[in-house]
This record gives C-alpha cells, structure tokens and sequence, in this order.
C-alpha cells in the first residue's frame, strides 16, 4: 500500500498552540500480512526499554493515514518509569483537530482518536455493523463502534461495542515512584483491563463475522471509552515505522 499520509478530508490548522508542526505529504510503503494469524502472545504497542519512539503505530486507515493512539510524553521525562501521557487525557496539549489528529516533527499527520471526518466519509452507523475503517499492523481489519450483538450472527442486531478496560480505583504511586493524585485518565497506566466486563478482548478485539468477513476473522474495533483506538496487537505485527517486531 502506497500513502502520502494526506486525507481526503478536511484537517485543522497546523501549526496551532499545541502543535508547532506543517503537515507535509508523506512516502508511505505499508506491507501488511496477508494472511494474519492470532499469536502466542500479544504484542504491546509500546517499546518499554527500547530507543527510539516509545509506542508503535497501531494500523492504518483506508485513507493512508497512521492510526497511532500513543504519545512521547512522560511524567517528569521519565521514560523509564512509564507513566506516559494520555493523548486524550488532556493533561498535555497536543493541538489535536476535529479529527483528534495532529502532526509530527516530520509533518506526518496521523490519528490518536476516532477520525471523525473518515467515519461520516464511510457512513458509520448505529443502525449497520460498522465498515472496515484500516487495517492494523498484523494484518488484522479495524472497524469502528458497531458490530453484530452475536458476533456470529449478521441476524442478532446491532449493538454499540464496549472496551472491558476501567480506570484504577484509589490514586497513583507518588513521590519519586509516580505522578501522585486519583487515577483519572490522564495516563495510559491508570487504566486496567477487567475481562468480561465488556464485549471485546485485551486487545479490544474479538473473532466476528464483519460484512467484508462473513466467514469470521479477529478484528479489532475503535471504541469511544478508552482505549478508543487498541494498545496491543493479536496476532504478528509490523512496524509501520520500521522493520518487524516479534511479539514479547
């Protein structure tokens, strides 16, 4: 898949107050699998330990554009201890678009949110099961929202698709150990996955028919509680940004 990183949709201003950066086209070459498989383990999007960008893209959408919910800014700096900013949170500002979108130091524009614009573009909604929005980094399709109640069953209706992540009860570590104060959202750690208390997976995914896949495949669907976009992969991903991961 060839990209120039340019959506076929309005953007915001750029550079704004929260975003010193010009969007500039891009020369994307995504190869994706073919045929993605559910692995051993999952993959985190984020490189804890590793040089470079802290958090991997997680896909890309029909558009071209990286869907890439992480961010590189840290409590305090500190990378190490990973308490990494929420792009969402609020804490930090980012100059986020309509789209929940922004710019790069290299003037890639790309996603931390649902990509408003992209979904009124393919029709999203809650009356179908949502369209195929992109396509992770495993190879696995990305939809937004709506999915059938049974996932097996195109017949059982539509249902709105909920995360089984919740934030933390109590307040974070303090000191030199944390940020202190109430788990609020404002970080990526203040979240916990509880399973079964919604409808999708770890990965916030789930094996489903999907229009595209009457048969079933695993897919993953952009939520609007967090984590709205997935922070780990099911299957084997690549890196958009660079070559292939093994998962850990």
């Amino acid at each position: 898949m060839l990209s120039n990183g340019i959506p076929n949709h309005a953007v915001g201003r750029f550079p704004n107050g929260g975003n010193p950066h010009v969007i500039r086209e891009q020369r994307y070459r995504f190869t994706l699998p073919a045929a993605p498989e559910p692995a051993a383990m999952t993959t985190s999007i984020n490189l804890a330990g590793r040089r470079g960008p802290p958090n991997v893209p997680f896909g890309v959408a029909v558009n071209g554009v990286l869907i890439d919910p992480g961010t590189a800014e840290f409590w305090n700096g500190d990378r190490r201890g990973g308490w990494n900013y929420e792009a969402l949170g609020g804490a930090v500002p980012l100059g986020l678009d309509e789209n929940f979108a922004h710019v790069q130091p290299n003037g890639g524009y790309h996603y931390h949110g649902l990509p408003t614009m992209l979904l009124e573009q393919l029709g999203l909604s809650s009356d179908n099961h949502s369209p195929q929005i992109g396509w992770a980094a495993d190879g696995f399709p990305i939809y937004a929202r709506y999915g059938y109640k049974d996932p097996d069953d195109p017949r059982s209706g539509i249902v709105e698709l909920e995360p089984s992540f919740r934030l933390k009860k109590g307040n974070r570590p303090g000191g030199a150990r944390g940020p202190g104060g109430q788990y609020d959202g404002t970080f990526t750690k203040d979240y916990e996955f509880v399973e079964g208390t919604g409808d999708l997976d770890d990965c916030n995914g789930r094996p489903c028919a999907t229009p595209e896949f009457p048969e079933g495949i695993y897919a993953y669907f952009l939520t609007k509680k967090w984590p709205v976009i997935p922070r780990a992969f099911r299957g084997t991903p690549v890196n958009l940004r660079g070559p292939p991961r093994r998962p850990r």
